[in-house]
């Protein structure tokens, strides 16, 4: 008897793990970048102009309240390089970056959350057809809990920006939108295992439940 419940057991607890697998992936959050002190630091607004050369603007286009699945590829905003009188670097006719830093502040809004990634760049000297400007981030994290929260608590969820750390800036004249760059993120959560994993687990706890009914049941 205590064979045959355990057996019955696997198999309903394979059938539940089945179930959370579909649940995992239905798993949303909600963020922007648009709260007060997304910011270039020297002048606490969301365009930097050039320091000298021809005249040119780096401009960054924050995220508004966004619902994404967990886990998630998510965008957390754009940079726009623009230069009008710019020529190409053969040319000659290019525009100066001092160095800069970027504060860009993911708001967390299904956990009521705040942290900041924090952006620095060298700067450099760009031309219609070329830009060295990199920003690199730090931290590599925001969350779980309250890990480099600026208020309130993360939970479970975990903002990151790509391994590489670093945005490079295309040319005015390059990308799919001319000068455009998106800063790549992805979104997930510590609680909810990978769909896949669940439903791998599932599988053997259903298998291991169905064969051994078969052998108990032929004995």
């Amino acid at each position: 008897m205590r064979v045959r419940l355990l057996l019955r057991g696997a198999s309903i607890i394979g059938v539940v793990v089945f179930m959370m697998a579909a649940s995992a992936s239905a798993t949303t959050i909600t963020f922007n970048t648009s709260a007060a002190g997304t910011m270039f630091v020297s002048d606490g607004l969301l365009t930097l102009n050039s320091s000298s050369g021809a005249s040119a603007t780096l401009t960054f286009a924050p995220d508004v309240n966004t619902i994404v699945g967990v886990p998630s590829n998510i965008n957390l905003g754009n940079f726009t390089l623009a230069c009008p009188n710019c020529s190409t670097q053969a040319l000659g006719v290019g525009s100066v970056f001092n160095a800069f830093t970027f504060d860009l502040i993911v708001t967390d809004v299904t956990d009521n959350a705040k942290g900041e990634f924090v952006g620095t760049s060298t700067g450099g000297t760009i031309y219609s057809n070329v830009s060295p400007i990199n920003i690199s981030w730090t931290p590599l994290q925001l969350g779980p809990d309250g890990t480099n929260a600026l208020s309130g608590n993360f939970g479970v969820t975990v903002f990151t920006i790509p391994d590489s750390n670093m945005t490079k800036i295309v040319a005015p004249n390059s990308g799919a939108v001319p000068g455009q760059t998106t800063v790549q993120g992805y979104v997930n959560s510590t609680l909810v295992p990978e769909p896949s994993t669940l439903s791998l687990i599932g599988s053997t706890l259903l298998g291991l439940g169905v064969l051994g009914r078969k052998r108990f049941f032929r004995h």
